[in-house]
């Protein structure tokens, strides 16, 4: 950046050295932000990109292919377009490598794969994505300035309620009338001193069912243990200690608020097509001691284990979480949120050495279960994904944060329809998901998973525009579509990339009407941003 290389920030005006400004600067390379970004350039704003991450797209190009895509009827906007962009790709014979277009399964979440009268594709290959989302910028002239990390001490400007500056690690500062936090963890918001919370409410705080600890859940998708299983080193035995990742903690009372957090995994794109499969790596410091309760699951008699190798497109998968000891890391990203940049390397690479092994173990244990070794073996990384990461994916799945508390909070209430939003600018639709948050020791001395809770959502909803808002006595110049203002069930269904891009667009649609109105973000014309949502072909 700076003075030589001032070309390519297009539409930016050089403050000076090292400092530039535009109408509108977005801080997060995530799918939204890419979204943000290139929607505000279409409304004729001067907007910056600026994102911490190498790669752009977040969990759409890190692996998260097989979209949560729910009732894609209410998906609009610039989010179908890019679920068009990719059926448009795999029309052409080109795309195909590994496989005939013929021969791909078309099934998908929530929807078929491939839906040829509505011209979108839901299910698609990492670099894809990334491709995609890369030529999106590159078409609208967004000026993207990568590896830049926000000052989170002191790095943000405000003056009368209002961001004025934000400087990153590097000494770069960026101005702007209008910011957009796009993070998963919501960095710029919370160094704004926007309100946020982390972990679960209890039920008792907005009235919901669903939302604290949940020790009588729904025991969905087998990521229970379902059959009894000893949590001990000795199996029986609770003075030979306790197995790794399993708490001794008590888990706390049906309902009550906690700080955990929904477990974090990798989704890793899979193959058993020789020709591209990389064998599953030793990780450093591997320990099969580790991954004795998995082993101990595995001999129950589990039948289910390749259940959620999902099929994408040219032999590989999207590969998610299955099973009581799975690929999720539970218990393990409590600090995850509000930790140091280099406190959340760590419980990264963390997981990563934990998800290496638990795929290492499976494969080559010759006390697991033949019949899921032997298949295990057949499968290792995509040797044409994540080429400069080892094959690995370049984001971890953060499927929760932190979560603003903003002028309105979504709750199961609005998510199940049981209230009227009246600002929609936007719709989400999938299940009220939440992955496990502790792993415990039971009063009758088994091993138990709790927090994973999957409860239909029975149709699409509306998204408040008051929920990606900041309280007006906090900050009159930020939007928020990542890390929205909802409970931690609420977020559970919102929290998908479709939604996420669908928010984006709305936001930046936000962003360039305060500017126009010159307004706060909370005093624009709703009815005016309504209008032009719809026209920009949101639903809602």
């Amino acid at each position: 950046m700076g003075l030589a290389v001032l070309s390519v920030l297009t539409g930016c005006r050089l403050a000076a050295p090292s400092a530039y400004e535009a109408d509108v600067v977005v801080y997060g390379g995530t799918s939204a932000g890419v979204v943000a970004a290139v929607q505000a350039a279409r409304l004729g704003k001067s907007v910056i990109l600026v994102s911490p991450d190498t790669h752009l797209g977040g969990l759409s190009s890190g692996g998260l292919g097989y979209t949560d895509s729910g009732n894609t009827k209410a998906v609009g906007g610039m989010a179908r377009e890019f679920y068009t962009k990719i059926y448009r790709h795999y029309n052409s014979p080109e795309a195909w490598r590994w496989q005939k277009n013929g021969e791909f399964s078309n099934e998908g979440q929530g929807s078929r794969a491939r839906v040829d009268s509505e011209q979108t594709m839901w299910t698609f290959e990492p670099h894809v994505a990334e491709r995609l989302f890369n030529e999106w910028l590159r078409e609208h002239k967004v000026p993207v300035c990568r590896n830049e990390w926000l000052d989170r001490d002191k790095g943000v400007v405000k003056q009368a309620g209002r961001i004025v500056s934000v400087t990153m690690l590097s000494g770069r500062i960026f101005k702007a009338k209008v910011f957009i936090d796009a993070t998963y963890e919501g960095d710029l918001m919370a160094s704004a001193g926007v309100s946020y919370h982390v972990g679960r409410e209890a039920n008792s705080v907005y009235g919901e069912a669903y939302n604290g600890v949940q020790l009588e859940a729904y025991k969905h998708h087998r990521h229970y243990f379902m059959s009894p299983v000893s949590p001990y080193k000795i199996a029986g035995d609770p003075k030979s200690g306790v197995l790794p990742y399993v708490s001794a903690e008590p888990p706390g009372q049906t309902g009550e608020g906690d700080r955990r957090v929904q477990a974090y995994c990798f989704r890793t794109c899979l193959t058993r097509h020789a020709p591209n499969r990389v064998p599953f790596p030793k990780p450093e410091g591997y320990d099969p001691a580790n991954y004795e309760l998995l082993l101990r699951d595995l001999l129950t008699g589990r039948k289910d284990f390749f259940e959620k190798f999902d099929l994408i497109p040219n032999l590989k998968t999207d590969t998610n979480n299955h099973g009581a000891f799975s690929s999720d890391f539970i218990g393990m990203n409590y600090d995850y949120p509000e930790a140091s940049y280099a406190q959340r390397r760590a419980i990264i690479r963390a997981h990563e050495n934990y998800q290496k092994g638990y795929y290492y173990f499976v494969a080559n244990d010759p006390r697991v279960p033949a019949f899921i070794r032997e298949e295990m073996a057949q499968w290792g990384l995509a040797a044409d994904e994540f080429t400069d990461n080892g094959h690995w994916p370049h984001q971890i799945y953060v499927r929760e944060a932190r979560r603003m508390i903003g002028q309105h909070v979504m709750t199961e209430h609005d998510t199940l329809n049981k209230t009227a939003v009246e600002d929609p600018v936007g719709m989400g639709s999938y299940t009220l998901d939440s992955h496990n948050c502790q792993r415990y020791i039971t009063p009758d001395g088994f091993v138990q998973n709790e927090g994973d809770v999957g409860v239909s959502a029975k149709g699409p909803y509306r998204i408040s525009y008051g929920s990606i808002l900041p309280k007006k006595t906090e900050c009159q110049n930020l939007l928020v579509p990542v890390c929205v203002s909802s409970s931690h069930i609420a977020f559970g269904s919102i929290r998908m990339e479709p939604v996420f891009m669908i928010l984006g667009q709305s936001a930046a649609t936000a962003a360039a009407q305060a500017i126009d109105e010159g307004k706060a973000v909370q005093e624009i014309d709703y009815p005016r941003l309504r209008a032009r949502l719809l026209a920009d072909k949101q639903r809602f």
